[in-house]
């Protein structure tokens, strides 16, 4: 399985979010820039609505070779049917990333010697069926071991859905059907084999890709129902041997959710750092990201954003409407259900209505680090968490006032100790981040001099 990654534009939007005073400063806070998933060049998208055992999962594409080599081939819990797939909109998976993506904020001190104030701005598919052993399209290769579950077709994309008695079977019948297997499938596969799950392998129908004009392949969706909640990720390892960047977004009604066969951290956030890195946060946010990987020794799950639906603070971009959540999956909302989601029985509780959370988990995999799949389980936990960066913009104006020359006093301090925070994030040379400070050569004059100099404070 390759791993594709969508391409976005990464923006650049000022938006005004909210005004606050902490201690005897006040600030105005705009979101400048996100970390999305453009950062990285094998970045893998996948979203998972998950209410109880039923689990819609959407796996974004964009696939840079000739889409006649495209194959996809995924373990499933049980048999799909052609109404448990379709073709999501490429645009959901663009705007859960945008929304949930770390983000940089910037804030400006107010003038400290006017009277400290507080300011605020207002701101179908169908239920999972059960498995059906003998399906009409089903058919045995007695000498691989194989047998077709299913075939169908849904949209650009020719699905088959395949069991198997063993590894070895089960690569021959994809070489011998027309599928390239990449070397080492066949020890990857076993495992999923012993645990009788299912294979979804889906190909390109080039007539009706090249007939509808496609430029890149559409995501597939997929619904089922297990009490597995899990992701396989080794058939992932199959191509590659560098280290390959994961983004999972979990929509829940309950709360986060959290990897539980590996550690789920916290990315470092709400830390302030030095006002150059506006210009430079992709570049910061790679280093970061990396130097926390190699600190949690590779193996960890990221938490990068968690948070209810409905609301975000600061905003990178705006929250996902029904009709988006709808589109991601989310099959519980309490107006027009989802096409062809239905409960299985009528539940003893009220609807519910607005009751999404999104969890962001970011993983960072490799063959030696991870070599088992990704088990999730849901929360109750509602703590809100994003990654976020904040730079504070010093007050430039006159301060004749006792408040004001302490303010500027402390300044240096600041400064010094923003620049100490940037080099312990992203191992960056802290005597390169004070001369992007501008704050002097340490080996001559004293910086905070030079930093009161350029203030026209002496």
């Amino acid at each position: 399985m390759k791993h594709l990654r969508y391409l976005i534009s990464l923006i650049f939007t000022f938006v005004l979010i909210l005004c606050f005073t902490p201690p005897a400063l006040a600030f105005c806070g705009f979101y400048v820039a996100k970390a999305d998933t453009k950062l990285y060049n094998k970045a893998s998208q996948v979203a998972i609505a998950r209410d109880g055992d039923r689990t819609i999962l959407t796996m974004a594409n964009d696939y840079q070779g000739d889409v006649k080599d495209f194959a996809l081939v995924v373990p499933v819990p049980t048999v799909l049917q052609k109404g448990q797939v379709r073709v999501g909109d490429p645009k959901i998976m663009e705007r859960l990333d945008g929304f949930s993506a770390p983000r940089l904020v910037e804030y400006f001190d107010s003038n400290p010697c006017a009277r400290n104030r507080r300011v605020y701005n207002d701101m179908a598919i169908p239920q999972a069926a059960p498995a059906m052993e003998k399906a009409g399209a089903a058919r045995r290769s007695n000498s691989l071991g194989v047998t077709v579950e299913a075939r169908f077709n849904v949209g650009e994309y020719d699905i088959v859905i395949l069991s198997a008695k063993e590894s070895g079977g089960l690569e021959k019948w994809l070489i011998g059907n027309g599928y390239k297997m990449p070397r080492g499938t066949r020890r990857l596969l076993r495992p999923y084999i012993r645990q009788k799950m299912k294979f979804f392998v889906a190909k390109v129908n080039l007539e009706k890709f090249e007939g509808n004009g496609y430029q890149f392949l559409r995501p597939l969706q997929i619904a089922y129902e297990s009490p597995k909640f899990m992701l396989p990720i080794r058939l992932g390892m199959i191509n590659s041997n560098s280290p390959q960047d994961l983004i999972v977004y979990i929509l829940s009604p309950k709360g986060q959710a959290e990897v539980t066969n590996y550690r789920t951290v916290k990315i470092p956030s709400n830390q302030d750092i030095p006002t150059f890195v506006k210009g430079e946060f992709s570049s910061f946010y790679k280093s970061m990201f990396q130097n926390a990987y190699i600190k949690e020794n590779r193996k960890v799950a990221f938490l990068e954003y968690a948070w209810d639906m409905g609301s975000c603070d600061p905003c990178s971009a705006n929250p996902l409407n029904r009709e988006e959540m709808k589109k991601a999956g989310v099959f519980w909302l309490d107006d027009a259900p989802n096409p062809g989601i239905t409960p299985r029985r009528r539940s003893p509780f009220p609807p519910r209505s607005n009751n999404v959370f999104l969890t962001r988990l970011h993983v960072r995999y490799t063959r030696d680090k991870f070599p088992e799949d990704l088990m999730f389980q849901e929360t109750s936990n509602r703590q809100l968490f994003q990654g976020r960066y904040v730079l504070r913009h010093p007050y430039t104006g006159e301060t004749n006032c006792q408040a004001g020359r302490k303010y500027k006093q402390s300044l240096p301090r600041r400064f010094e100790k923003e620049a100490q925070t940037l080099a312990k994030l992203t191992t960056w040379n802290i005597q390169d981040i004070r001369n992007k400070m501008k704050l002097g050569d340490q080996g001559t004059t004293p910086w905070w001099q030079n930093f009161f100099k350029w203030l026209k404070f002496f």
